[in-house]
């Protein structure tokens, strides 16, 4: 229709003259029409691209699923020191897609528009270091459980923070849209800190922590844990944490024949020992859900 109303639009100027180029009118006219096409057409393939797919024939049928992922929440899925994605989930879905037969992609997304990118189409799934929430269960179906978590407190050595309740009057720093996010809000302590500061990435909290800008920072005790083992010394964790919880992927709320899918592939990698050997590479031990 877009198209069709362009064409209409160009040609009634054509008639009237409107439209001329060196007084060859007819050449300008068709390169404005070869462009008007061009366009069009490049609007329908860019469309196409992003069709969100529901069911796992569509995926096989495509040949491949693809993953969306904040690239900086290591020891998840993060770039080492080439530039290479590496971490658990990463290697957790390149399994999946050996036991399943197709492909897997790798998107890295804005973190604060996950559910907007998984909704266009943009991605199949999320799947890194996910939280399951009630509010997020609401806008999106998840796997099962397969890593438990916490949210934790996490400050530099020399510091005197071990409860919630120390943080009162304090500077905070989650990631923008986190579960941290959601579980300082949802803890009174949120109405009695100094500012509750939200950041893109893990990586910029822990640059702010350690130039003082922030006293503590909330963050997933997988990824803090990891980051206290590769800077010994710089970092403990308070004896309160903000809650238990548990890692899950998440698909759009109309995937469930998707969704079932990665779960059947997940079991089996649990039965073949595939996830024991992954965990016990990025974890030294077998910290996968049973």
């Amino acid at each position: 229709m877009v198209f069709l109303v362009t064409v209409y639009i160009v040609l009634a100027l054509y008639k009237s003259k409107a439209i001329k180029y060196n007084g060859i009118r007819g050449d300008y006219m068709k390169k404005i029409l070869v462009l008007v096409f061009v366009g069009f057409m490049s609007m329908m393939i860019l469309g196409c691209s992003d069709k969100a797919l529901t069911t796992w024939d569509e995926i096989e049928e495509r040949g491949y699923f693809i993953v969306g992922l904040d690239d900086t929440f290591a020891p998840m899925g993060f770039r080492d020191e080439s530039g290479e994605l590496v971490g658990f989930d990463i290697d957790l879905a390149k399994a999946v897609s050996e036991v399943l037969g197709v492909e897997v992609q790798f998107q890295p997304i804005d973190w604060d528009s996950k559910v907007l990118e998984l909704n266009s189409g943009k991605i199949d799934m999320i799947w890194n270091g996910l939280t399951i929430t009630e509010e997020r269960e609401k806008e999106m179906l998840f796997s099962n459980p397969y890593i438990e978590n916490a949210q934790i407190i996490m400050v530099l050595e020399n510091s005197n923070i071990d409860s919630i309740s120390d943080l009162e009057g304090l500077t905070l720093g989650v990631q923008i849209s986190s579960a941290a996010e959601e579980a300082v809000l949802k803890n009174s302590v949120s109405t009695l800190l100094d500012e509750l500061v939200k950041y893109d990435t893990y990586n910029t909290a822990l640059l702010e922590l350690n130039n003082g800008q922030v006293d503590a920072i909330v963050i997933d005790e997988i990824m803090g844990r990891y980051i206290m083992s590769q800077n010994p010394g710089e970092y403990i964790v308070a004896s309160e944490n903000f809650g238990e919880e548990a890692y899950g992927i998440g698909f759009r709320l109309n995937s469930e024949d998707i969704r079932d899918k990665i779960n059947e592939a997940l079991v089996q990698l649990v039965e073949d020992g595939i996830a024991k050997t992954i965990s016990e590479k990025w974890f030294d031990e077998d910290i996968f859900v049973q």
